[in-house]
């Protein structure tokens, strides 16, 4: 979870272990013009966990210790974590709905999908104004979307018993939408027996780092791209150690392989090398325009994956969605925002109504949105922001006071310099 600022969260700050003279030469490479275009992006966390879709949601008026912060994990997609923590509200609800003693991987045969339409969603995203999607194609659970030949706990054999990741690659293309893929590269803990998370520490040391795990994880990976040939891979909570170095199944030779195969792909900053295409801030901002290409996500509320405990107080407000759209752009930022779907397939109408305010926004508001670059600085007027972006010599000006925010055309440039 990331709500506040904290150093182990700047994975552009993690490069691994050193290697000293055997430290890998990587791969140069430009973040892509359509991502430095596109602006906006939707992130899709949909899994095993969206069954329970449980977690607890914070309350601003209750003080959780941060020793207690992943026993009250507000994150419903960290629920195969959670559920192990004894005493924790996730294990009691776990309990007493499904039983003591069914486990996580139980839930895998009760995750049916039966409203699930690729298109609709895509068309959806596009509607609202997308223009790349990222959907989880393995999160930390292990469970993958895609038919994979490295293991049997896959949506084509258990559950679904379909590719879903085929389905929503095809429904992307289809729909003229780049295609991310999220993969959980260091954590997986289907395959790993530490005992559960329960702080940011554990977050980086309870993950496997051998060579037979690197291997396993870089097959994956290698099926993810020969199969969909992403334009976007999104790694989270780093890469195995074990497999950082310089051979051919090392981390360096796939981003060189994968850059060859898709010669304007993007990789993210996750992977705990000396290598942050994209930098990532999940559930923050940056202070100041950045000279460097950067990305915000988050979910729509508190949770990634669909959480059955939000509800309107817990999810952002549509004139906040604008608003963080606008500052993200101005600060050279995409914004890359997260919906959860249920688990037979449909799509929460509360996160739609929100996704469809931010796209009736955009039809009117797009050209100062799309394809532009930021100014050189911030203003606030009248104690609230004011923020600037560029695009073939128009400087476009958004009052972020109060209401829906709106951006126009400042005509005499001049004044604001």
């Amino acid at each position: 979870m990331a709500t506040k600022e904290n150093p182990l969260l700047r994975f552009d700050q993690r490069t691994g272990p050193d290697l000293g003279a055997h430290t890998p030469v990587y791969p140069s490479a430009p973040v892509p013009r359509w991502y430095t275009d596109a602006k906006f992006g939707i992130f899709i966390h949909w899994g095993i966990y969206s069954v329970p879709a449980w977690g607890t949601p914070r309350d601003p008026e209750v003080h959780i210790p941060v020793e207690l912060e992943f026993v009250h994990h507000p994150y419903a997609e960290w629920y195969a974590n959670t559920v192990r923590i004894a005493g924790s509200p996730t294990r009691r609800f776990h309990e007493e709905r499904y039983g003591v003693g069914t486990s996580y991987e139980d839930l895998a045969d009760l995750w049916t999908a039966e409203r699930f339409d690729a298109d609709a969603w895509m068309s959806l995203f596009a509607e609202c104004g997308a223009r790349y999607v990222v959907p989880t194609a393995k999160h930390h659970d292990g469970f993958c979307l895609w038919d994979s030949g490295t293991t049997p706990f896959t949506a084509a054999r258990r559950g679904p018993r379909r590719d879903l990741l085929a389905e929503l690659s095809g429904a992307a293309r289809r729909h003229d939408l780049r295609l991310g893929l999220y993969f959980s590269g260091a954590l997986d803990w289907h395959v790993s027996a530490f005992r559960p998370i329960r702080s940011l520490t554990d977050l980086f040391e309870l993950r496997r780092s051998d060579r037979a795990f690197a291997d396993y994880a870089h097959a994956q990976l290698v099926e993810l791209v020969e199969r969909f040939r992403p334009d976007y891979l999104w790694n989270d909570i780093d890469w195995p150690d074990g497999g950082k170095g310089s051979g051919d199944r090392d981390l360096a030779a796939l981003f060189a392989r994968y850059l060859k195969q898709v010669p304007d792909g993007l990789l993210n900053d996750r992977w705990g090398v000396p290598y942050h295409g994209v930098r990532t801030r999940e559930y923050l901002t940056e202070q100041e325009p950045s000279e460097r290409v950067w990305e915000a996500c988050r979910g729509l509320g508190q949770s990634f994956g669909h959480n059955v405990v939000e509800d309107d107080r817990h999810l952002i407000g549509g004139a906040e969605l604008v608003h963080m759209l606008v500052d993200t752009v101005a600060k050279n930022g995409n914004l890359l925002l997260n919906v959860g779907p249920r688990a037979d397939g449909s799509l929460p109408e509360s996160q739609v109504s929100r996704l469809r305010r931010l796209g009736e926004w955009l039809r009117v508001n797009g050209e100062a949105v799309y394809g532009t670059r930021p100014w050189r600085r911030h203003t606030d007027v009248a104690g609230h922001p004011v923020r600037y972006t560029t695009r073939e010599g128009t400087l476009f000006v958004a009052d972020l006071a109060p209401g829906e925010g709106r951006l126009t055309p400042a005509r005499d440039v001049a004044e604001l310099a």
